[in-house]
């Protein structure tokens, strides 16, 4: 048997990544990929005005940008990545996510 360590993405199939996370009227949307002691895979569709306030994680993360364009603040400087690009945001440093627009991401955490 073939233990799958990847959840909510199908298997030997091509996926279009921004298809796989939809938009919601006033919400922030997340599908999980993988979540574990070392790396969690996130996906995210951030309405219009949502948030993602001030916080740390403990693991360097990486978003990358699968549609429209956000605002991510990373220890009090902002960065304004759009389809396409990525930010990687360090462990230990207060970051914020913000969505002047729709926007989608993919979010990698790695932890120590």
């Amino acid at each position: 048997m073939n233990k799958k360590f990847l959840k909510n993405i199908d298997f030997e199939t091509v996926v279009e990544m921004a298809d796989l996370v939809s938009y919601h009227e006033g919400q922030i949307v997340s599908r999980t990929l993988v979540q574990n002691k070392s790396v969690s895979i996130t996906l995210f569709a951030f309405d219009a005005g949502e948030e993602i306030s001030t916080h740390e994680s403990g693991g360097d993360a990486l978003v990358y940008v699968l549609d429209g364009s956000t605002n991510i603040t990373v220890g009090g400087k902002m960065y304004n990545p759009s389809k396409g690009q990525a930010v990687v945001m360090p462990a230990g440093i207060p970051h914020a996510v913000q969505a002047p627009e729709r926007f989608k991401m993919l979010l990698i955490v790695v932890f120590p």
